[in-house]
């Protein structure tokens, strides 16, 4: 049935077929000796078996079931059917199929043709109407059944906004195909061997890669494949499974995959959790799992794979074939893009293409536009245009930074191209502590980091991140790193010691339950493809164990009397109008930079309300308002000799 005329004459023949078939069903309704000559005629010039034929053959339906869902479908098809049902019952007969009528009428007769677990009942092809006697009770055919034997191919209406048709698709790197031999050589020995179909367990972080690979699979193996998130999945056992039957029973109308949705489950309730693995258990039909991590004990054959994007060389082909000869002349801009942006071929030749002229700094704008992480209730996005003009630290502390930065540019290329990543991934996170009083930068010098890198600075508090219910903390870690990890964004994670703390002696199980989100997020840190910096002001309350797991720990001190003056000589931006400042004496003040901004923003309002430039005393008034703010004295030794 490849050709639009085929698929016609298909349908016109199955339909003469069905209607030769009803007759000669409609005389043994009348005591009349069986003749199936036009149906068989009809039969013979079939392109394919007909719809009925198909039915019988899958569900392994005896010559009596046959006729009981021909008699159920005649009610439905026939004008005058519900007449024939009642003459053939004889006086006072009911006007609808019933299965003593069945018995009476057809040849072959057994009782079992309606039991609980025969395949008229178990795979909703009949229903039984009403509590009578069950001889009497009225027979119906399912719906979907009817329009499957008429040659509509329509999903069951109680599927209907529960599973959806799969329509990714994309070009797969060399890397995927791999992946996607495997999974079909599965199957297809499954299939070889009459053995059940092992599950397909699609792992790792990135929803559309598995799903363009499950349509892909689907393809090669010419069957449909639909979507149906787990998050729909009913806790109640008995509707869990009519619903699974259902779709098992689609599934074998259609020769249909079905992919288990579970990357979107936002839920840590045991029973749902319990409805996947049932679903899973109950599932003979090709099944994919789709899921961030590997679910642990499943009742069946699984095979599971890791679904990764291409490698950083199949992405550089794809940017070089997505941009054209216009890359010729980049120096090395492509190796910067690959470094920094994890994206899958489709999500390549689409920023690509969403440029006019093929300039470099426009796609790097549009790669970053692209991974932008949604994370409006779990981050703060921080739009920074700090420069390293704007922080003032020790040499050491600069040297460190400046470290930092270095390695975020060239990541891809030691670990990726120069083979440290074939050892081991663990450890290859550019993960930092950055420890301090509050006020001596760390926030700063995060903002200065991510405008020097072009990269998305996002800020997590995390005292709101984590939550008292057992695996809410790890579920929402786990969204901020997913959602980051195409565009390798900047993460400060501030109030560390929100999760912290001295808890490697377990006195109890919260203390247990924190070790496991702390190492959760270590883990997650030491894989970031991006940079993941942590912020404390009290260093000495983290346990050494944990510090040793970050690459960088950056202590930021107190700024003393030279350094404050420094950062009262770069405070003022060129255009603000300054008057007879004197920096010595500013510098006596014993606050930190933060503070320092504060008083000098404050007085620039100040001396532009009172239309002059900013002069000593607007920031006398200033910096008392700052000291009434921190609650501590401002003394005469700090401020004498002002004028």
């Amino acid at each position: 049935m490849n050709t639009e005329g085929t698929v016609v004459d298909w349908a016109a023949a199955n339909q003469r077929c069905l209607m030769a078939e009803l007759t000669a069903l409609t005389r043994l309704l009348r005591g009349e000796p069986a003749d199936d000559s036009a149906f068989n005629e009809a039969r013979a010039v079939m392109p394919a078996p007909c719809a009925l034929d198909v039915l019988c053959a899958i569900f392994r339906l005896s010559k009596f079931e046959r006729r009981i869902a021909l008699l159920c479908a005649g009610m439905e098809l026939e004008g005058d059917f519900a007449n024939q049902c009642a003459a053939a019952q004889g006086s006072g007969g009911n006007p609808w199929p019933s299965f003593g009528l069945a018995l009476a009428a057809f040849s072959e007769a057994h009782w079992d043709a309606l039991g609980n677990d025969s395949p008229l009942r178990r795979w909703h092809i009949i229903e039984i109407c009403g509590d009578g006697p069950l001889a009497r009770s009225r027979l119906r055919i399912d719906e979907r059944i009817l329009f499957f034997l008429t040659g509509v191919s329509q999903l069951d209406g109680r599927l209907a906004g529960l599973v959806e048709p799969l329509r990714e698709t994309a070009e797969m790197a060399d890397s995927q195909r791999v992946t996607l031999d495997r999974l079909e050589s599965a199957w297809k020995s499954a299939f070889a061997s009459r053995h059940p179909f092992p599950a397909l367990q699609l792992c790792g972080p990135d929803a559309g890669a598995k799903r363009i690979l499950a349509n892909a699979l689907a393809a090669r193996l010419t069957v449909d494949v639909f979507r149906l998130p787990a998050a729909l999945l009913p806790v109640n056992l008995g509707e869990l499974e009519n619903l699974h039957r259902l779709w098992e029973r689609e599934a074998i109308l259609r020769n249909a995959a079905l992919l288990l949705d579970c990357d979107r489950l936002e839920t840590a309730d045991t029973a749902h959790a319990l409805a996947i693995d049932r679903w899973i258990e109950l599932t003979r039909t090709p099944l994919l799992i789709s899921t961030r991590d590997p679910r642990p004990e499943i009742e069946r054959a699984t095979l599971t794979v890791e679904v990764r994007k291409p490698t950083s060389g199949e992405q550089r082909e794809a940017w070089q074939r997505a941009l054209g000869e216009s890359t010729s002349g980049w120096n090395g801009e492509l190796e910067r893009l690959v470094s920094q942006f994890d994206f899958s071929t489709a999500a390549i030749f689409a920023t690509a293409g969403s440029l006019g002229e093929k300039d470099s700094n426009d796609l790097w704008a549009a790669c970053r536009l692209r991974a932008r992480p949604r994370l409006q209730d779990l981050a703060q996005h921080i739009v920074s245009s700090a420069t390293w003009a704007d922080i003032v630290l020790p040499a050491a502390q600069m040297r460190t930074l400046q470290m930092i930065a270095l390695q975020v540019r060239h990541r891809a290329r030691v670990c990726d191209e120069w083979g440290f990543a074939e050892k081991s991934n663990r450890g290859l996170g550019l993960s930092a502590l950055f420890a301090g009083p509050s006020g001596t930068g760390k926030t700063l010098a995060a903002e200065i980091l991510a405008n020097e890198l072009e990269l998305d600075l996002f800020r997590i508090d995390l005292s709101a991140v984590v939550s008292k219910y057992i695996g809410e903390t790890e579920k929402n870690l786990r969204r901020v790193f997913d959602a980051a990890e195409e565009g390798g964004a900047v993460l400060l994670f501030d109030e560390a010691d929100a999760l912290f703390g001295k808890r490697s002696e377990v006195k109890d199980s919260h203390d247990r339950y924190a070790n496991v989100e702390i190492s959760y997020l270590l883990q997650r840190m030491e894989a970031y493809r991006g940079l993941a910096i942590l912020t404390t002001n009290m260093k000495e309350g983290l346990d050494p164990a944990f510090l040793r797991r970050l690459r960088f720990v950056v202590q930021f001190p107190f700024p003393d009397q030279a350094q404050r003056a420094e950062i009262w000589r770069r405070i003022f931006p060129a255009k603000t109008p300054t008057d007879a400042l004197d920096l010595e004496c500013l510098s006596r003040l014993s606050i930190s930079g933060g503070n320092i901004r504060s008083i000098a923003l404050n007085a620039a309002f100040a001396a532009a309300d009172a239309g002059e430039p900013v002069r000593m005393l607007h920031l006398l008034r200033a910096a008392r308002l700052e000291y009434e703010k921190l609650e501590k004295p401002l003394t005469e030794a700090e401020i004498g000799g002002w004028k």
